[in-house]
């Protein structure tokens, strides 16, 4: 019985050895700073976990040049294959999504999928076409898509894929259809699902670095890497509806801080929201002219308060406030921008915190004190008792001790001039 169980174990030991391990990634949403660490990340841990390919499930609208650069250079050194496939049906990969299609060691799509617009935006201002009859762009447009065409390919060239369509993409911002794209040679095939992907790609040969590789994905065990607290943080704050209320709110904050000194929590709030906030723009690009809207319109909005006039400087404080928000992060560079609504909103909320509130908050600071030890210097009390030279008075219905440099009676109305300690300085009244 044993032996067996041993001859058993040495035939199937082969089978059992040869299963192989496919890491899963799923890029969804814009390219940004958090897909590229949760590439390379997948990537380390495919390493330490022998994984002999990795999946990447791509649907994506585009986004940072400069994370998607980190991303292919990522795929583009593996030791191992990359299969980049956009799934599900109806997902796309545009603008920067189509870089790493063709950086991929095998790229598949979904039927019902697209690619392309991989024109390169940038958010630095371009001289304006004046001459109607001339269209052609700038020296600056010129360097940006000149090297945005001898990248992809490069690309396109490294895994012998088409490189005229390539290059209209970047050019032209044309789109492609998955069948186009199969029958243009863009893509390597496609597949319903992913099951059928792993059916397609059995046997299939793949070169890296030189050497051929036979692809095994019959039975292959695939493993979903998730990402880290890390990775889903900088994920949260490196979304522009995020870092634009993060932003927001430390201005709140720190402000009401300063015009409340003590308040201690909106301080606190302030700063640490302006400090994530920070750390969210230092990684994504941003308009500073939006940036400085923003900052001028709530200066406009606090002027109205302190300044009469007729609404001038609080609706020029919103329209400034707005503009700027829409400026301040680009949706053709980030993939993603501000939401319209989230604007109206803060916009709507901050004309009335800083015209109502903050106005009601200044008028309570010049309201006469009636209440507390600072109200009594001013108020008339009655004599009621000399003890000791020293009398005793009756203020605001409360017995005082008091002195007084004139000789007092009692049953005199006397004035309260000070206070030291519990014991009132006063004078007679002058009839």
């Amino acid at each position: 019985m044993k032996r067996l169980f041993f001859l058993l174990f040495i035939t199937f030991l082969p089978l059992l050895a040869s299963t192989s391990t496919i890491m899963k990634l799923e890029i969804k949403g814009a390219i940004g700073p958090a897909s590229s660490n949760y590439l390379k990340e997948g990537m380390a841990a495919a390493v330490l976990q022998n994984a002999q390919m990795i999946l990447i499930e791509l649907d994506t609208p585009g986004g940072l040049s400069s994370s998607m650069r980190e991303m292919i250079q990522e795929i583009t050194n593996s030791t191992f294959p990359v299969i980049t496939y956009v799934s599900p049906k109806g997902a796309h990969a545009a603008s920067a999504g189509t870089y790493l299609i063709y950086a991929s060691h095998v790229a598949a799509m979904a039927p019902g999928t697209n690619l392309g617009a991989a024109t390169p935006v940038s958010l630095m201002p371009t001289p304006m076409i004046t001459d109607l009859n001339n269209s052609s762009p700038s020296a600056l447009e010129k360097k940006v898509i000149n090297d945005a065409m001898a990248y992809i390919k490069s690309l396109a060239e490294l895994n012998e894929r088409n490189i005229s369509w390539a290059v209209e993409a970047v050019k032209e911002g044309k789109s492609i259809s998955a069948k186009d794209a199969l029958n243009y040679g863009v893509i390597d095939l496609i597949a319903e699902d992913r099951n059928e992907l792993l059916r397609k790609l059995e046997g299939r040969s793949v070169t890296i670095s030189g050497n051929n590789i036979i692809l095994r994905t019959e039975g292959a065990l695939i493993q979903t890497f998730e990402p880290d607290w890390k990775i889903k943080f900088l994920s949260i704050i490196t979304d522009p509806n995020i870092a634009y209320m993060l932003l927001v709110i430390a201005i709140y904050g720190i402000f009401f801080e300063l015009m409340n000194p003590g308040s201690i929590f909106p301080g606190v709030i302030g700063m640490i929201s302006g400090i994530i906030a920070l750390y969210a723009l230092n990684m994504l690009p941003f308009n500073y002219a939006g940036l400085l809207l923003i900052i001028l319109g709530i200066a406009f909005m606090v002027a109205e308060v302190f300044i009469a006039g007729f609404g001038i400087l609080g609706i020029g404080g919103v329209l400034a406030f707005a503009f700027g928000s829409l400026l301040l992060f680009d949706a053709d560079t980030l993939g993603s921008r501000v939401s319209i609504p989230l604007i109206i909103a803060f916009s709507l909320v901050s004309l009335g915190f800083f015209i109502f509130v903050l106005h009601f908050l200044i008028r309570s600071r010049s309201v006469k004190i009636v209440t507390g030890v600072d109200e009594m210097v001013g108020a008339t009390a009655e004599v009621v008792e000399l003890n000791d030279k020293r009398y005793r008075v009756r203020c605001h219905g409360e017995i005082w001790y008091a002195d007084s440099n004139t000789t007092l009676k009692v049953g005199q109305k006397v004035r309260v001039e000070s206070l030291s300690g519990l014991v009132l300085h006063v004078n007679p009244i002058k009839e």
